[in-house]
């Protein structure tokens, strides 16, 4: 390259490349493994005076740009000058000049040549000698990147945290903690076959499972014994849950079973400076064992023997963030190229699960029929015939007289806890008269009540409609369409006077609840464990779940349900609003999520949907979806459905109208359509069209 940032070839979208193309990674999926030839180039300096001058060995660095264009998605080679020669090492964060401006990069590998035939630029600083991007997750950045459609930056921006210098300036410990000794069974011995798990990995194997958890608080004491072991014989551990409480409560038991200093929890409420010291001293050996919510998927854990992913169906380990991979994938790949042991476990299991076990790379782990009959709460559904039969008590708060006198009678030794689907007051209101639903006028989004005495909004855009009338009868009174947590908790307290009434969501969630009476208002997700567990728990609304126009809208369900369930104390009473009749609800009688979950895939190969089969979204205007299309080579067997309008929350002014595409192929055809979507996405890019197409493999919601 000249001095100037001139290249010999130049990409349209920028005025001129740096360094040489280093090219696409080879079959061992290290970047930056092979490249392009025209010629070779030592990078030798001109001898003027003053010039300067390479490193004397391995005087080409290999640079992972921070630029997430997908044209540009392979390393540059850049000079290393003597002068940074010390500092300039694998792994190190970097600036360069690239096309004419200063940005930011890792340094990937050095190498005595480079396949480039022109000048190369120099290095123009190393921001930072720290070597925080290790060479296992280099390689796993570009696999996920691969896998998603995505660009190698992009990934990088999730797996390394921004660099804190004071943070790396501190003292560094000098030696990490001795191994701790090999733990007993504990309370895997409820699982046939979890003393040959434990055994298995405190002898250093990698055994791989689905572990269908029994009902109850243990699960977090199985986890750190399986982190125990495997810390024994010598590897390291890795878990992720979904959210911030579940990491304390990780946390706590694995500081009970390891003590202090092996191991580290990674949120995000910890702040970016305690974070990356935490994230430092996992990367430098000192901590072994790492426990974070979906960002510590890509933890640098050394010599990494198991991963964990807790409760997998659950949305929240969905990653908003470009490439949109999922924790289950990430550490899958992790488990396959590390040698690791997996874990996955819940207490349902999902049909990505189960389709792990059906292809043999997982085993399932699960407790006899006779020992889940004894932890599982007795649970009774209630349908809309049954509903009808209520006392004047319980027709205050709209609950089913089952429901009502299982409620009284449990809170006479504590707490109950009541499931509802849906946050807020009324989230959801129709005419009083003819049932149409109530939307705004200004975005046609839908109405809803903030308290009894507010005036309806819109849920969109905040508009009040204190003036609203139906537009079919002309009637000016509203009725609820659905009713939220808090209008759920203003009858109960109605209903059961004297009682506290304790709501938990996402305004406000409880770590957990006392042995007092009380009711517990919580929606899924949000419930708190209770001290000694739930005499009994009410599971509203069902329909508003199951009635959910989604593909997994019966997976989820039971998901939620049985993970409120599971809070309950073994044998207690459990009721659930919905019909009998459903397999869901069946599933949740018997406490059988595995049977469902087996059926669920099966039915959906027939109709070939995930995960028996491979699926990726695009969504931009009509027009960004047409050239999109028109771009990609798609394998063989490829069907598009589509595209569609998608409904977009406007706000006072006309939104851009947007589309959604889906492409399906054969499960063994999803490599070739990720690779065929990023082609067509580098095409796009190098074209310098503005408008981005969201490309999303495996969307998690298919409407």
């Amino acid at each position: 390259m000249t001095k100037d940032g001139g290249g010999t070839d130049l990409i349209p979208g920028l005025d001129a490349l740096p360094g040489a193309a280093a090219g696409k990674p080879d079959d061992s999926g290290k970047p930056g493994a092979s490249g392009r030839s025209s010629g070779k180039s030592s990078g030798r300096s001109s001898g003027k005076k003053g010039a300067r001058r390479p490193a004397a060995e391995l005087p080409v660095a290999r640079i992972a740009v921070d630029m997430s264009l997908p044209h540009l998605d392979r390393p540059f080679d850049y000079l290393v000058p003597a002068e940074l020669d010390a500092k300039a090492v694998p792994g190190c964060r970097v600036r360069v000049r690239f096309a004419g401006q200063l940005v930011d990069g890792f340094l990937l590998e050095r190498v005595a040549e480079s396949a480039h035939g022109g000048k190369l630029l120099f290095l123009e600083r190393v921001t930072s000698p720290e070597p925080v991007l290790a060479p296992e997750i280099a390689t796993l950045a570009r696999e996920v990147a691969d896998r998603y459609a995505g660009t190698f930056a992009d990934v990088l921006r999730l797996a390394v945290p921004p660099r804190h210098a004071r943070v790396e300036a501190e003292p560094v410990e000098e030696a990490a903690p001795a191994s701790p000794e090999a733990p007993d069974a504990g309370v895997w011995r409820e699982y046939p076959a979890g003393e040959s798990f434990l055994s298995a990995l405190a002898g250093g194997r990698a055994p791989r499972a689905v572990w269908t958890a029994l009902p109850g608080p243990d699960w977090t004491a199985a986890i750190a014994r399986a982190v125990a072991a495997t810390l024994s014989g010598g590897r390291g551990a890795l878990v992720v849950v979904a959210d911030g409480r579940d990491v304390a409560r990780v946390d706590a038991a694995l500081e009970a079973e390891l003590g202090e200093g092996l191991h580290v929890a990674l949120t995000a409420e910890l702040g970016p400076a305690e974070r990356y010291r935490r994230w430092l001293a996992v990367r430098r050996g000192m901590a072994r064992a790492v426990v974070g919510t979906r960002a510590a998927m890509f933890a640098p854990v050394a010599d990494l023997g198991l991963v964990v992913l807790w409760d997998d169906g659950d949305d929240v380990h969905a990653e908003p963030h470009a490439p949109y991979p999922h924790p289950r994938d990430v550490l899958a790949l992790r488990a396959h190229r590390s040698g690791a042991g997996a874990l996955i476990g819940g207490f349902t299991r999902t049909t990505d699960a189960t389709q792990l076990v059906e292809t043999g790379w997982a085993h399932a782990l699960a407790a006899d029929r006779n020992r889940v009959r004894a932890r599982m709460p007795r649970v009774r559904y209630v349908g809309e015939d049954a509903q009808l039969a209520r006392d004047a008590a319980a027709r205050t708060a709209r609950l089913p007289n089952i429901a009502f006198e299982a409620a009284r009678q449990a809170l006479e030794t504590g707490p109950v806890l009541v499931q509802v689907p849906r946050r807020g007051y009324v989230p959801g209101i129709a005419c009083g008269r003819c049932r149409t639903p109530a939307h705004c006028r200004t975005c046609q989004g839908p109405l809803a009540l903030a308290s009894s005495h507010a005036a309806p909004y819109c849920r969109w855009c905040g508009a009040i409609a204190g003036d609203w009338h139906c537009p079919e009868c002309g009637f000016f009174q509203v009725r609820a369409l659905v009713v939220g947590a808090k209008r759920t908790a203003e009858e109960l307290g109605r209903a059961f006077p004297g009682v506290p009434v304790r709501t938990s969501g996402r305004d406000a969630v409880l770590d957990r609840v006392g042995p007092e009476r009380a009711l517990v208002v919580s929606t899924p997700g949000a419930e708190p464990p209770a001290e000694g567990g739930y005499p009994a728990a009410l599971l509203l609304d069902g329909w508003v779940l199951l009635g959910r126009p989604d593909l997994r809208a019966g997976e989820e369900t039971l998901r939620r349900w049985m993970n409120a369930a599971s809070l309950v104390r073994p044998q207690g009473p459990v009721i659930v609003a919905a019909e009998g009749a459903l397999p869901a609800v069946q599933a949740l009688v018997r406490w059988d999520p595995v049977t469902y979950a087996e059926r669920e895939l099966a039915e959906r190969r027939e109709v070939g949907f995930p995960p028996a089969a491979r699926m990726a979204s695009l969504t931009a205007s009509p027009a960004a979806i047409r050239e999109l299309l028109a771009d990609t080579r798609l394998p063989d067997g490829a069907e598009v459905l589509g595209p569609v309008p998608i409904p977009v929350p406007q706000s006072g002014t006309e939104a851009q109208e947007k589309e959604r595409a889906l492409i399906r192929v054969p499960r063994a055809a999803g490599p070739a359509l990720a690779r065929a979507l990023k082609e067509a996405q580098g095409v796009r890019s190098a074209r310098k069209v503005t408008e981005t197409v969201r490309v999303q493999i495996e969307p998690l919601e298919l409407i």
